[in-house]
């Protein structure tokens, strides 16, 4: 960076919960940032409040961007490197928790396409970015990843799914291509980690009927999403030089037997990667 340029930190989902404490963090230890939001009336909303708290002097930005298909995902790549002189923090969190099988315009599952697909394409399409400001490369993940299942040609369509599990399958398809970036990232200057923030109080899942009477009760018991983005923002603000790991919370950990299948990883990714056109 030259002198007196302030880093960019780009973060998705950053309208509301720990998106939105993430980019508040960012701000505060002197970020510029952009905020990634599918809303434009709530992503202006989150940019005019971090502006009116006195931590955003002018210095947080919005993009519309919406990760819910291939091209909407690749739009919303053309639009932050059109806002972007540079970004040296991706941070990935913008996810969603699916209550019912719905398939988008590209055919596939819409969590599959959000929670795995979007980080993916974004990756490999902000990539020049990247690789130019020796960026760090944050996902937000979930300890749920454990309980999922990974099929290379049955989760991208939701063949089996699950209001529960599915949520955890594709959480779990995007935390195995972290170590793979890792590796095509190697020697460049550009580092990814993931990490699960703790269970926070979110919209994630929220839903109508019984089971979301029962989900909004007991979300009253979980930490804010200030908590949330503390291990986020240590990620992001981290000079280790560490790369392809996995954090609960703050506490570095080996990824359990079902993420660390290589072969499978290395189908999801080739699979991924066919369903993107990209080589």
């Amino acid at each position: 960076m030259g002198t007196g340029e302030r880093p960019v930190a780009v973060v998705t989902g950053a309208n509301r919960g720990i998106g939105y404490a993430v980019a508040e963090r960012l701000v505060r230890e002197g970020h510029e940032v952009v905020l990634v939001s599918r809303d434009r009336d709530r992503g202006e909303t989150a940019r005019a409040s971090l502006d009116a708290s006195g931590q955003g002097e002018g210095r947080v930005r919005l993009v519309v961007g919406d990760l819910s298909s291939i091209r909407a995902i690749r739009e919303t790549a053309v639009a932050l490197t059109a806002a972007c002189p540079r970004i040296d923090v991706l941070v990935h969190n913008a996810g969603m928790w699916p209550y019912e099988r719905v398939l988008n315009e590209d055919g596939l599952e819409q969590s599959y396409v959000t929670n795995h697909l979007a980080p993916f394409l974004l990756n490999l399409e902000l990539e020049p970015l990247l690789l130019a400001s020796n960026a760090r490369v944050v996902q937000v993940s979930a300890g749920l990843y454990v309980k999922g299942v990974a099929h290379p040609d049955r989760t991208p369509e939701g063949l089996h799914f699950h209001p529960l599990r599915t949520y955890a399958d594709t959480k779990l398809c995007n935390l195995m291509m972290v170590p793979l970036f890792a590796e095509r990232w190697k020697g460049t200057g550009v580092t990814i980690d993931a990490v699960h923030p703790g269970v926070i109080r979110t919209g994630l899942g929220d839903r109508t009927g019984p089971l979301g009477a029962v989900l909004k009760a007991s979300k009253v018991l979980w930490k804010k999403p200030a908590k949330g983005a503390r291990p986020v923002v240590a990620l992001a603000l981290a000079t280790d030089g560490g790369t392809g790991r996995y954090f609960h919370l703050e506490k570095e950990q080996p990824l359990a037997p079902v993420a660390a299948d290589r072969d499978l990883a290395q189908r999801l990714w080739d699979r991924t990667a066919r369903t993107c056109d990209v080589s």
